[in-house]
């Protein structure tokens, strides 16, 4: 195998700093307001060309059939370079399925970036981000891989740089399917709209599917109840169901793991402005060492 194609390449986690829904649009997509910032924490992919022109998962790596987000994103990555490519896409799946940080948005579009830069497609950021949107409203800034403030259904990206403080990133091991919250009759679709501005300051904006996911998951509930009392910015990720504390630094996110009174799946993790597949990429630079 030719030495790029043994890379690895980071599918990022992501957490809502808030998430607001600011309407519904005539063809019933929501309309929303969120600051989106990455995680150290990541699935892995690594890609090996396949004769034929056949796009497939390794067997053992297929989460959710042949055509999966990562499956569909190769396929259309090769199709708008017009190019008739073969690959098969090994997936080493560590993000929570149905856990709100973007786990199978991040691989679909670690997929489009990956392949474009070993095959050379010579597709640039901005077609990729709109290759991404017809896959899902999150794969853009997964593709564009800086901290944003999103408007629209999520594909109008203002880059920002908020704090980066250090959260404790808890599972309850309660997956949340992302269509069935945004259909919820309880959800609120009316919030008023914030200005970037106050947003990006730290505002203590809420989760407008909070209400909903502590309705119908008590597990989740118990979760977030215990990590207000850690910290006062605790929050749910997207439609859940992880949920995150934010804390001054190290020492503290770690205090609060080891007295988490029951036994969930939890990481420390520090908040990142810039993703780990961005930072990976040689053309933006290579590896960061920042937040």
């Amino acid at each position: 195998m030719d030495k790029p194609f043994a890379q690895i390449f980071p599918a990022p986690a992501k957490i809502n700093r808030f998430l607001h829904i600011t309407g519904r649009r005539a063809d019933g997509y929501h309309e929303l307001q969120t600051v989106f910032q990455f995680l150290d924490l990541e699935d892995r992919l690594r890609f090996e060309p396949r004769p034929g022109g056949e796009v497939a998962m390794a067997s053992a790596d297929a989460v959710d059939g042949a055509e999966n987000l990562c499956v569909r994103a190769a396929r259309m990555v090769f199709a708008a370079a017009g190019r008739h490519e073969g690959v098969t896409i090994h997936l080493d799946k560590r993000l929570p399925v149905g856990g709100g940080v973007g786990g199978g948005s991040s691989d679909a579009a670690t997929t489009l970036v990956a392949l474009n830069h070993l095959f050379e497609l010579g597709l640039d950021e901005s077609t990729l981000a709109d290759l991404g949107l017809r896959l899902g409203a999150d794969v853009p800034v997964f593709v564009r891989g800086r901290a944003a403030w999103a408007e629209g259904v999520g594909e109008t990206l203002v880059p920002v740089r908020p704090d980066c403080p250090w959260a404790l990133l808890i599972d309850p091991g309660v997956p949340v399917a992302t269509g069935t919250m945004f259909g919820s009759g309880e959800l609120t679709r009316d919030c008023p709209t914030e200005r970037i501005s106050h947003a990006v300051d730290g505002a203590p904006f809420g989760n407008v599917f909070e209400p909903v996911v502590r309705t119908r998951h008590p597990d989740i509930a118990r979760a977030l109840d215990w990590l207000g009392s850690q910290t006062d910015r605790a929050r749910l990720s997207g439609t859940g169901g992880c949920v995150f504390g934010l804390f001054r630094d190290r020492a503290e996110a770690e205090r609060a793991r080891e007295e988490q009174p029951l036994p969930w799946s939890s990481r420390v993790t520090r908040l990142r402005n810039e993703s780990p597949l961005r930072a990976w990429l040689p053309e933006s630079g290579g590896h960061s060492t920042g937040p």
